[in-house]
Parts: structure tokens; C-alpha cells; sequence
């Protein structure tokens, strides 16, 4: 399974120029990795991680392949998108399938950069595209709702799914998001929604764009104070980054990017702290798989069981699943070989009960 984050934003806040920094990170990478661009909106980017570089350096695998996140890229919204105003609700629909969406908001002053607007207050512009959000929800629940109507007469769980619609799209007129609607837990409700996959019910990250000055000193202004607040009311979190600095990473060499981050005091490059903070908004860990040809990260869900962990390298796995083969990642690194640590008795054999823990290193054994 891939992780994938929807961009949103206001116009000139930096969403594009961090984009941009995205697609450069991304291309940077093509000589290692095979990611491309599969869409001029889309960037398919690795997830940093420093144990899938030290597995690698141990095994000296033919490839390395890291798990990779999607992040989808929407126009700026600007008041009335929802109702054909600007170019963004053109492009909200890439977003419907997005696990989370990370909201850019502008919190930085600069007299050369024109603000929507007309002038920085991240309060009015998270107000702005929270209505549009809500406002396009609110068209696809209407949509819905027309269709249900109409089964509903000879149907009774089809009116009860349109009690429900009605209750919700009440709801959303009055401006509140899908993800504070409490509705009934009938199994027709929950499979509705999970195919609108409404965007005001989406995990939200916020994603603060401050100055130079802002970051490096690590000083606030009151556009961030005030979405942070915004941030902690809703138990949402909140990265702090500079897309400018972001931008002029790209291409660098590994030595060239530290010497840039020390200079601003910044200890890790915000788009890392994007990624690594979207796994931890959807509960989301790691596993590797290691061997002489590949090794690989791959991505689960928090919680889940060893089938469900096989099922994502092939459905055949999680099918004829047997029992999984397991290493504690430190204990891999002390050992520094599978053999070594077979030897040592820390490899152990786990059935369909085990639950996957971030950084197995693991090996599945299968029938079909």
C-alpha cells in the first residue's frame, strides 16, 4: 500500500513552490528508484528512512526500494470554488482517494507575493477552504441522496439510508464538516461513505509556510500562532516548514543539503517531516523484506495481523499464508546477517495471530 496526501490550499501560500520541491525530490531520485511522474498533479515520492539504508548497506542488495508516497497536487482554491469559481474544484476529485490532505496555509508577510485575500490571516483562509471542502461534500451528498430517494420507495434499507443522507447533508449545510457527523453505524451507511470518501472527513495535516527568518530562529508570528491553535482544537498536526528553503534542497548532494539545513539550525528537511508525520496521522508502519536482489520497505497498517501484513506484497500471500519468518530490525543490525541471527535464536516463527511491529524484517512462507 502506498500513502497518499492531497494538497490543498489558497493561491500564493506556497503550495505550488512546495510541490515543486516534491517533483524535484522525486526526479532527483530516478537514478535509484523507479519513480516518475504519472500525472503533471501527481509526484510519487520515497519515504525517508534511515534502517532501510542500513539494511542495504548490510545485505548489498542488486536494488533498494523504499515505500513510496503520492501526493496530489489541486489549483488554489479561492472562495466560491465550489461553485465553479477558479480552477481548483476542476481537480478536487483527484483528491477523493487520498488517505489525507495536507493544507498548506501562508504564514509569512512578503509585499512581493500578493495574498488572495489581501493580506496574511491563516484563521480566514483555513475558514475559506474548510467551506469549499464542505461545500463539495455537500454536492456529492446531495447527488447521492436524489439517487437513494428514489429506491427509497420500495426499499427499506435504501429509506433508511436516505434518513441518514438527509441527516448528514442537514449537517453539512450548516457549514460543519462531514468528519463531526454522527450517523447511524448501518453497514449500507458506512459502505456510502466509504465510496463519497468525503473530503471535510479526511485526516487533516496542517502545513505552516513560514519565512527564512521564522524558521531558522525558531521564533513564531501570529498567522502561526493562530494555526496552531486551529491545529490543536482539532487534535490535527501541524509541520512547520519553509518551501522556499525546500525548493533550494532539491538536486543537492546529501553533504550540500546538511550544510543548508545547519545553516538555518534545521535538523531535518521539512518534506521528511511531512511524510514521517502523515504515517503517524494515519497509524501507519514499516516492514522490510531482505535479500541478495532487493531489499524493500513496505507499508501496513498499525495493528494489523501477519496475513493481512503478506497480503501486501501479493494477495497469494495472504491467502496461503503458513507462518512469517521474523527479525527485530536491531536485532538484524547487531547480528548484521539473517544466517547470524538464526544462529544467535532471535529468528523467530510467528503464525496468523502475530501482529507486524514497526521495522520487522521479515520472511513469509506461503502454499497456494
Amino acid at each position: 500500500m502506498s500513502l497518499s496526501i492531497g494538497i490543498v490550499g489558497l493561491p500564493n501560500v506556497g503550495k505550488s513552490t512546495l510541490f515543486n520541491a516534491l517533483t524535484k525530490a522525486q526526479n532527483a531520485e530516478a537514478a535509484n528508484y523507479p519513480f516518475c511522474t504519472i500525472e503533471p498533479n501527481k509526484a510519487t515520492v520515497s519515504v525517508p528512512d534511515a534502517r532501510l539504508d542500513k539494511l542495504a548497506e548490510l545485505a548489498k542488495p542488486q536494488r533498494v526500494l523504499p515505500a513510496t508516497v503520492d501526493f496530489i497536487d489541486i489549483a488554489g482554491l479561492v472562495r466560491g470554488a465550489s461553485q465553479g469559481e477558479g480552477l481548483g474544484n476542476q481537480f478536487l476529485g483527484n483528491i477523493r482517494e487520498c488517505a489525507a490532505i495536507l493544507h498548506v496555509v501562508r504564514c509569512f508577510v512578503d509585499d512581493n507575493v500578493t495574498h488572495v485575500d489581501g493580506g496574511v490571516d491563516s484563521l480566514r483562509d483555513v475558514e475559506t477552504i474548510d467551506t469549499e471542502l464542505i461545500l463539495a461534500d455537500l454536492q456529492s451528498v446531495e447527488k447521492r441522496l436524489e439517487r437513494t430517494l428514489k429506491m427509497a420507495k420500495a426499499d427499506k434499507v435504501m429509506k433508511a439510508l436516505a434518513d441518514d443522507l438527509t441527516a448528514l447533508t442537514e449537517h453539512l449545510n450548516q457549514g460543519k464538516s462531514a468528519a463531526a457527523f454522527v450517523g447511524s453505524d448501518s453497514e449500507a451507511f458506512r459502505k456510502c461513505l466509504q465510496e463519497l470518501s468525503l473530503l471535510s472527513a479526511k485526516p487533516v495535516i496542517f502545513c505552516a509556510n513560514v519565512d527564512e527568518e521564522t524558521l531558522s530562529s525558531g521564533k513564531s508570528n501570529a498567522a502561526l500562532d493562530a494555526l496552531a491553535g486551529i491545529a490543536a482544537g482539532r487534535k490535527a498536526s501541524i509541520v512547520t516548514i519553509c518551501a522556499k528553503i525546500e525548493e533550494e534542497l532539491q538536486g543537492l548532494s546529501a553533504e550540500e543539503q546538511k550544510e543548508i539545513l545547519d545553516s538555518y539550525s534545521i535538523t531535518e528537511p521539512g518534506l521528511d517531516k511531512i511524510i514521517h508525520t502523515g504515517y503517524s496521522t494515519l497509524g501507519l508502519i514499516s516492514y522490510f523484506t531482505v535479500g541478495e536482489k532487493e531489499v524493500r520497505a513496505w507499508t501496513i497498517t498499525k495493528g494489523w495481523k501477519a496475513p493481512q501484513a503478506a497480503g501486501v506484497i501479493h494477495t497469494d500471500f495472504e491467502k496461503g499464508f503458513i507462518r512469517a519468518e521474523i527479525i527485530a530490525y536491531d536485532d538484524y543490525v547487531r547480528l548484521e546477517s539473517e544466517a547470524a541471527a538464526r544462529s544467535a535464536g532471535v529468528l523467530r516463527t510467528e503464525g496468523r495471530e502475530y501482529v507486524f511491529k514497526d521495522g520487522d524484517v521479515t520472511h513469509f512462507l506461503f502454499n497456494v
